[in-house]
């Protein structure tokens, strides 16, 4: 691997920004209708992202289209390359799967541009991919490694059985997951997820990362997943999924999670299943000294998709350093503001000015993407430093880059 980019290649990819701009999401729809042509490779991706041809083929151009407008100061998107890493190893992305995005990326780009794909573009466009698969390749050997070695940990799939299941709300259903072997799992960190390889009737095996809600532990993790509509592998769970059945799963991964030694207030703020990797936070912040402040601000459509309400009040009742705030969006009739949650509707920033320490603290986000939206950019814009918001949401991994 070249361990700088030609001045060549950098110059040849920067001037197909414009062709980008205007023909990316039809690139990427073309790579994907040839790459999906490989059974082994299509099962590889959620295909919940392909549904009517936009969601992942849009994240992969603005992913695309970020890499070349930044491909002379690649440092920009550094975290975005660590979070597809680890993406990649939950899901099992190997070196040998990299050559099959290269040709049906670099064919794409023949079929869409036609002669404005030279072959000089080409080759520019060949080198400027394998050095940044060069990159992910590298990382995710670590990643590999140090899952196996760490206590508890493994490489690849491994069996568990669901010890449990529990429901949490009319769309949130809890899993409790106990290695088969019996031996010890590793410690997650918390808002770390797994990986599932799940064989589904009529759909194969599909892959999905669900995050781990429980406190870390050595013999077993707990995820929550909500029923999506028309959702293959959470329509499974929520159906067919008993105390019993195996599940295959790859260790914890990812890259959203609490540092070891928190030393200024955390604020966790969450939308609907969002909730997931904070309440796993929470549960180690509750069992830490009293010297950090903790609130858990949460917003939920009503009482009945609220999950793990009671699980986090009592963490909170135990510690005096923890604080929660519910935020309903659509109230039952019979529930009572002050009672059965805190405020009507969505979460105002000016609520969080007035009530967290916007200044001083760290910001841990979850949610679906217009939350995210929401918050990052309001919270930046009240002048919280970038590096003091923390966030993960559910969507395709290369979301991460484009963002």
């Amino acid at each position: 691997m070249a361990k700088t980019l030609s001045t060549t290649t950098i110059e040849t990819v920067k001037a197909t920004v414009p062709a980008l701009e205007a023909h990316g999401l039809e690139i990427t729809q073309r790579m994907y209708a040839r790459l999906f042509e490989n059974e082994h490779i299509r099962a590889l991706f959620n295909q919940s992202h392909q549904d009517g041809g936009s969601s992942q083929p849009k994240a992969l151009a603005g992913a695309i289209l970020a890499y070349a407008r930044h491909i002379d100061q690649l440092e920009v998107l550094g975290a975005a390359v660590e979070r597809i890493a680890q993406k990649h190893t939950g899901l099992q992305i190997l070196p040998e799967h990299y050559p099959f995005v290269a040709t049906t990326l670099l064919g794409a780009i023949k079929d869409v541009l036609g002669d404005a794909a030279t072959e000089d573009v080409l080759a520019a466009w060949g080198e400027a991919y394998w050095f940044l698969a060069d990159l992910l390749i590298g990382r995710e050997a670590d990643i590999y490694r140090q899952q196996e070695e760490a206590p508890g940990g493994w490489r690849g799939w491994r069996n568990f059985v669901i010890a449990d299941v529990r429901r949490e709300s009319d769309v949130i259903t809890s899993f409790l997951l106990e290695p088969q072997d019996g031996e010890p799992v590793l410690r997650h960190r918390p808002g770390q997820y797994l990986t599932f390889a799940l064989a589904v009737p009529g759909q194969g095996e599909v892959r999905r990362n669900y995050s781990i809600s429980s406190a870390p532990a050595d013999d077993h993790y707990r995820i929550s997943v909500k029923r999506e509509p028309h959702g293959a592998a959470s329509g499974w769970l929520h159906e067919e999924a008993k105390p019993g059945t195996v599940l295959k799963v790859a260790p914890p991964a990812g890259e959203f999670f609490l540092p070891e030694k928190v030393e200024r207030p955390v604020v966790l703020l969450s939308g609907g299943v969002g909730l997931t990797p904070m309440v796993s936070m929470l549960h180690r912040l509750g069992a830490e000294a009293a010297e950090t402040d903790v609130h858990f601000v949460h917003g939920a459509q009503n009482g009945k998709a609220h999950a793990l309400k009671a699980e986090v009040a009592e963490i909170a009742g135990n510690c005096p350093h923890v604080k929660t705030a519910f935020f309903y969006a659509e109230p039952l009739p019979e529930e009572r503001a002050g009672a059965d949650f805190d405020a009507p509707g969505f979460i105002g920033l000016d609520w969080l000015a007035q009530n967290t320490p916007l200044g001083a603290a760290d910001f841990y986000l979850c949610g679906p993407k217009p939350f995210l939206r929401t918050y990052v950019q309001g919270l930046a814009a009240a002048g919280v430093s970038p590096d003091r918001i923390h966030y993960e949401f559910f969507g395709p991994a290369d979301d991460l880059l484009a963002a």
